[in-house]
């Protein structure tokens, strides 16, 4: 909701009209199971396409790391804001960072990505899996039943609890899921003058370029949500950088790609980089790293 009430502040600015926001409870946000048991991908995206696509509403706004890489029949992403903070962030009881935290502490996530990650840095630690809201997440530090929990830093910040965080992740060492970070504002894919002007203006073509690269990868590699993927892209002086990183669930082992394009070289730059890394990352052995059926 807080998310979706930034965007529709930015459309009523753009378009002159007013905006009502539909709350809307997809299966992921009912069900308390694991995200690997319920499907993972597109949990919460389902139940919004749907009202979408009933007319209850004209647009939806999704975490573009919880959207499908598969296109929606009869929608469209009409655009992408400004990314925020791409980081995860580590949110410890006494002020703890990662590597302070006691041998046997329990850390709660609820991504494969992250328990991966968490493994590789610390072995030694207890990872919890976890389901709910962030303030759900958060309190479960405080009350004693986890020592910390690890969280987007631009879902943190969103909602005003930047004062949680104890550490952030850096994305070198710990890149996060394609897309976090990111908006993706879905409409029906019909023509709409006013919205589509509106939504024009609300678009951050540097932002889609990078996060469109990340989940290339993803679509390239056919990863679900037992993949424990990473991906990062940044524009820099006319180039887009790309970098992946396979893990194995246990995080004893991962593999990395990166490769570099200038966006004048190629009509879909981010089509072109994104081929190179999937395909030298499969060359690597991805596809053995991972459990069957997360990369085929």
């Amino acid at each position: 909701m807080a998310q979706t009430g930034t965007v529709a502040e930015a459309v009523a600015k753009a378009s002159g009209l007013a905006v009502e926001l539909v709350p809307i409870t997809s299966e992921g946000d009912r069900s308390r199971a694991s995200l690997v048991s319920i499907g993972g991908t597109g949990v919460f995206a389902t139940g919004l396409r749907e009202a979408l696509r009933e007319g209850r509403c004209d647009l939806v706004v999704h975490s573009l790391k919880d959207l499908p890489t598969a296109s929606a029949d009869g929608l469209r992403i009409g655009a992408v804001p400004r990314r925020v903070d791409a980081r995860d962030a580590v949110c410890a009881r006494d002020g703890l960072a990662l590597a302070d935290l006691p041998e046997g502490a329990r850390v709660g996530t609820g991504s494969p990505r992250r328990r991966a990650q968490l493994r590789a840095r610390r072995p030694d630690v207890e990872v919890v899996d976890i389901r709910g809201n962030i303030d759900t997440r958060l309190g479960r530090v405080p009350a004693g039943d986890l020592d910390a929990v690890v969280l987007a830093a631009a879902g943190l910040d969103r909602l005003g609890r930047l004062d949680a965080i104890t550490e952030y992740c850096g994305i070198d060492g710990w890149p996060t899921a394609p897309g976090q970070g990111a908006l993706a504002v879905e409409v029906r894919d019909e023509p709409d003058r006013m919205l589509d002007r509106a939504l024009a203006r609300v678009d951050h073509r540097p932002s889609r370029l990078t996060v469109s690269a990340e989940r290339e990868v993803l679509r390239l590699l056919e990863a679900g949500c037992a993949a424990p993927i990473g991906a990062h892209a940044v524009i820099d002086d006319g180039l887009l950088f790309l970098s992946a990183r396979v893990y194995s669930p246990d995080g004893s082992r991962h593999l990395t790609s990166a490769h570099a394009l200038y966006l004048d070289d190629e009509a879909h730059p981010d089509r072109v980089v994104a081929r190179r890394v999937a395909e030298e990352l499969l060359s690597l052995g991805a596809a053995e790293l991972v459990p069957p059926g997360a990369i085929s």
